[in-house]
């Protein structure tokens, strides 16, 4: 009985899946290429292009792969990007958790912004009940930063711009590669003033 237990443990460790460590170091040569769009630590000085820095290892990985998924199919799966997918589509699946940690390790910046709409911090808190709209809090915390384990990425000190085009692009279903299509439920419900103030809300958290 105990050969059998000790047959079967082994059998369950040869067939789990191992997934990849990745390795910080590596990921900063490997990364040396979006440095263009990103900035050299993940920090982008263009406001339509995220920052990385500081992100979560699993979200960045998700994304890699979600990018590099739909180059593959013709943007059938995954999150469709001419750009990104041709970057994603030539890494490995090691690349992608090298680069994932190189920017994870990250310090992000997060600049000072000025004129924040109420209506930005009352939907991010608050929702709106009576249009159905759930507050951010609930997902991405109260700080922005986010539940890695549930897959909810840090949001706090991104750029306005660039939250303002993702939350269009969930709006409009241009992107829905989100979590059982939940920004996508949100971010219809979402007029014009409220992604503006929102993303110059969540803009300001640090």
């Amino acid at each position: 009985m105990k050969k059998l237990a000790l047959a079967l443990s082994v059998l369950a460790c040869i067939s789990s899946p191992v997934m990849a460590e990745g390795d910080a170091e590596a990921g900063k040569t490997k990364a040396i290429v979006c440095s263009a769009c990103h900035g050299v630590d993940g920090n982008s000085m263009i406001d339509m292009y995220p920052k990385l820095a500081g992100q979560q290892a699993t979200y960045l990985s998700k994304q890699l792969h979600d990018f590099k998924n739909a180059a593959q199919t013709g943007g059938k799966d995954g999150r469709n990007d001419p750009i990104m997918g041709g970057m994603a589509v030539m890494l490995s699946d090691q690349d992608i958790e090298d680069v994932a940690a190189f920017y994870a390790s990250q310090t992000q910046t997060v600049a000072e912004v000025k004129d924040i709409p109420a209506l930005g911090e009352q939907l991010y808190r608050g929702g709106d009940m009576a249009r159905g709209i759930t507050a951010c809090i609930a997902c991405h915390g109260p700080e922005g930063k986010g539940m890695e384990l549930a897959g909810f990425p840090a949001i706090a000190g991104q750029h306005a711009n660039y939250l303002k085009i993702q939350l269009n692009k969930f709006s409009d279903t241009n992107r829905n590669n989100d979590l059982n299509g939940m920004m996508q439920d949100i971010a219809k419900k979402l007029n014009s003033d409220d992604i503006e103030a929102l993303s110059k809300y969540i803009s300001s958290l640090k």
